[in-house]
């Protein structure tokens, strides 16, 4: 199956959603691989690839974009309800 999400760099820990991802559907990652959404991610937001722990570092594109303000789950949507986004980014 095509995936539905983009990963740029390896060192990312969240992928961009390329179409909307219904709650408990399969998130299909780049060169196989799946995860369960565990709430709605709309089209072109971040969904976490794997358990990111508050205060610890979010990536995408490579590059940080700020911080988990609270704990998000693998599957989980990332957004400005819990990340603190770096200025200029995100």
């Amino acid at each position: 199956m095509k995936a539905n999400v983009i990963v740029i760099n390896p060192r990312d820990n969240v992928a961009i959603a390329l179409e909307d991802i219904a709650a408990g559907a399969r998130v299909r990652l780049p060169g196989g691989g799946t995860l369960t959404a565990v709430e709605k991610i709309p089209y072109s937001h971040k969904v976490a690839m794997v358990d990111i722990d508050s205060g610890q570092t979010v990536y995408k594109y490579g590059e940080s974009i700020g911080s988990a303000s609270a704990h998000i789950g693998k599957g989980s949507w990332v957004h400005t309800h819990n990340l603190t986004e770096e200025k200029g980014r995100a």
